[in-house]
């Protein structure tokens, strides 16, 4: 029986906890919570897929990102360390990120495949584009990479 990355989390937060490690017991909880969040939004509660405990795992690692910048710019320095280190606790259980090479040949592929031309030609490329890299490369990134290389 293959175990769920739910499953996973709880299991590294029981070790987490035994190992009186603060930070990460903390980070585990908050995530698992916004898991328990998400199922139990909407008209019927449900189990996630770990594709969906990807994505909110991601958009809780994107919200510890953007609280250490805003901390940065505040001169909260040791709050933002601290956001730092639970983001970097999240990456572990978030799979490989593209680097700019391989988006931008998935874009590439994808502007081709289209035969999109012009700024006008962003949405069509994004539906190409948009499954191939979910959950392997944050939407802003990708917009980024498309509108550049519709406009270059």
């Amino acid at each position: 029986m293959t175990t769920t990355l739910k499953q996973r989390l709880h299991a590294d937060l029981t070790a987490a906890i035994k190992g009186r490690d603060e930070l990460r017991s903390a980070t585990l909880r908050l995530t698992l919570t916004a898991i328990t969040k998400e199922e139990v939004a909407g008209k019927q509660a449900r189990e996630l897929s770990d594709d969906e405990v990807v994505k909110v795992i991601a958009r809780e690692e994107k919200k510890r990102r953007e609280a250490a910048e805003a901390f940065e710019l505040g001169g909260r320095k040791a709050s933002a360390e601290r956001e730092l280190a639970e983001g970097e606790v999240l990456q572990a259980y978030l799979p490989k990120q593209l680097d700019d090479a391989e988006l931008s040949g998935i874009v590439a592929a994808a502007i081709k495949e289209s035969g999109a031309e012009g700024p006008r030609a962003m949405g069509a490329v994004m539906k190409i584009v948009g499954p191939k890299v979910s959950g392997l490369a944050e939407g802003g990134r990708v917009a980024a990479e498309v509108k550049k290389q519709l406009l270059g």
